[in-house]
């Protein structure tokens, strides 16, 4: 029980402060704590629901939430992710292991493409920014993440969004995504309700920690922590799969 407590703590402060759902972070440790990739995905989909709603409100109220672009984003991730589960149950457990490093290995990537301050927002079609949520939905819930962890690359690197709003709009995504993703794999029998309520709650008091942070650290500063922490994930996932 203090072992979830603390990690669901932990957890939050990383959704928070990086604007990611909890299952980049979450999943690689409960692997480490003994957990099937499957089920660690699970307990993540239900952490993700908390920390997601809690976060987006405390960014809403800081008026750092562009809810409108991200709504039609967002609908797309829910229908998306209403497929994770079947799709999570045609892969063995290395199969998805290694989708899992792909995402962390691009998110780190992307992150020394250097892009051009001070450049306008671009404005794409609804249908594109639905068809983007639909893809990130589906496959990033099928491993446990929510979305994010691409989806931020995707506004900065090629929208043009500032980072911090990407950041609140990735974790807002999130709320779309792990609510559609815990009812697909909920009915496929992945969830681990007690232990992924236990980690929630406690996730709650890390992210309102994190957004705090967020918004008094330099940006700078917090992409480079953004790629130590993609880089620690990385690494993790490389050593467990290739050794």
């Amino acid at each position: 029980m203090i072992e979830l407590i603390f990690l669901g703590a932990t957890v939050g402060v990383l959704s928070g402060f990086f604007g990611i759902g909890g299952g980049t972070i979450l999943v690689p440790l409960l692997l480490i704590l003994g957990y099937e990739i499957k089920e660690a995905i699970g307990i993540a989909v239900v952490q993700m629901v908390f920390s997601s709603v809690y976060g987006s409100y405390l960014n809403h109220k800081k008026g750092t939430l562009d809810a409108t672009m991200i709504g039609i984003i967002g609908v797309g991730g829910f229908i998306g992710a209403l497929l994770s589960g079947n799709i999570a149950s045609s892969f063995s457990d290395l199969a998805l292991e290694l989708i899992f490093l792909a995402f962390a290995v691009f998110a780190l990537l992307r992150l020394f493409i250097k892009t051009k301050a001070g450049l306008q927002q671009k404005e794409i079609s609804k249908a594109w920014l639905f068809v983007i949520g639909f893809v990130l939905g589906a496959i990033s819930m099928t491993i446990g993440v929510g979305g994010s962890i691409l989806l931020v690359p995707i506004l900065v690197g090629f929208l043009h969004v500032p980072l911090k709003k990407a950041i609140s709009a990735g974790l807002f995504f999130v709320v779309f995504s792990s609510i559609a993703g815990l009812i697909s794999h909920a009915k496929i029998g992945h969830v681990n309700f007690e232990t992924g309520i236990i980690i929630g709650l406690a996730s709650l008091f890390g992210v309102y920690l994190g957004i705090h942070l967020k918004d008094r650290v330099d940006i700078v500063l917090q992409k480079r922590l953004l790629v130590i922490f993609y880089f620690l994930v990385v690494a993790y996932l490389i050593q467990r799969i290739f050794t």
